[in-house]
């Protein structure tokens, strides 16, 4: 299925312009990985447009205040701490993601080298020397390639296939998709946090490709 800078618009959430650029790296990499029906590609870009942030960003932000770090991760600071660490993304990253996903210590320097990218945000040693084999490229030495368009929504596509999520996709169970990808626990409404927007470009995205 073709895609177009309308159909990225509205299933991302992004300009038109924007989604012109992106037309040709999704356009592969969802051919690569047969996301390839109207089902397939809603849930997979609107994912896409949350996690990119509407196709502007495939680094992920850890430019944090103090409170901010105190408020997202009150597991890992305390009030001094996270004066200490605020503004400094390497050392927060490091912090936050140190022994997860195959990283090493805080020291190690992992969490900040192996930081989310690409349009899913991979993120962990593991999952990058993973990656890189499923799409052949070294991205334990050269973990920036994940940076560049085409590597971006290649890698994102190969996550999405390794984790069988075209099955889900078929059977329209949205919501299981997005806790596979990156949801939060339930607020006081129930509803996980961060789903209403995915579930939003959800709709958009079905009603452009006519799923």
């Amino acid at each position: 299925m073709n895609l177009t800078s309308t159909i990225i618009a509205a299933a991302c959430g992004s300009t038109q312009l924007r989604a012109a650029q992106w037309i040709a790296p999704l356009q592969a990499a969802c051919d690569h990985f047969q996301i390839n029906t109207p089902l397939r590609l809603a849930a997979f870009l609107a994912n896409v447009g949350v996690e990119s942030a509407r196709l502007t960003a495939v680094v992920e932000n850890m430019n944090y205040s103090a409170d901010g770090l105190l408020s997202t991760f009150p597991s890992h600071f305390d009030a001094a701490e996270a004066q200490e660490y605020a503004r400094k993304p390497p050392m927060i990253a490091n912090r936050v993601y140190a022994n997860r996903n195959g990283n090493g210590d805080e020291a190690s320097g992992d969490g900040w080298r192996f930081i989310g990218r690409g349009c899913l945000q991979i993120s962990g040693r593991r999952n990058y020397e993973l990656c890189g084999v499923g799409i052949g490229l070294d991205l334990i030495s050269h973990p920036e390639l994940l940076e560049q368009p085409a590597n971006a929504a290649l890698a994102s596509a190969w996550y999405w296939s390794a984790r069988k999520l075209n099955t889900y996709a078929d059977a329209g169970q949205f919501l299981q998709v997005c806790k596979v990808i990156n949801l939060g626990s339930a607020g006081a409404s129930g509803t996980p946090n961060g789903y209403s927007q995915r579930l939003a470009l959800y709709g958009a995205a079905k009603q452009v490709l006519s799923a």
